[in-house]
């Protein structure tokens, strides 16, 4: 088991992962560090609490938009996959149209 240290709002966190997660956890302590920073910026003198319950609402609040995009694409992609069965149907109905259009020329030509 590995242990490394993470820097988020400017203070120290002893934290024990597995081996090989090291640079995983940093990349994200940064991505909290960015939001803390953020939560510091626009509320000077946040405690430190508060500063963390601002940068999880920040980041909480960006895994839902990503979600809720990720579930708008997934129900477009099925109402596409939805219409294939649809537009094959029509597709051979306007192949079945195309086919007595041209027996009924053939058979006003023959009277």
């Amino acid at each position: 088991m590995a242990e490394t240290t993470l820097i988020i709002a400017g203070r120290h966190y002893p934290i024990h992962c597995r081996d090989g997660e090291e640079a995983h956890l940093a990349h994200l302590a940064t991505l909290i560090e960015g939001k803390a920073r953020m939560a510091q910026q626009n509320a000077p003198g946040l405690t430190e609490v508060r500063t963390l319950l601002f940068a999880a609402l920040f980041l909480a609040d960006e895994l839902n938009d990503l979600k809720r995009e990720s579930a708008g694409r997934q129900a477009r992609l099925q109402l596409e996959s939805e219409d294939e069965p649809g537009a094959q149907a029509i597709e051979a109905l306007a192949a079945r149209i195309e086919k007595l259009r041209d027996r009924l020329a053939v058979d006003a030509d023959n009277v």
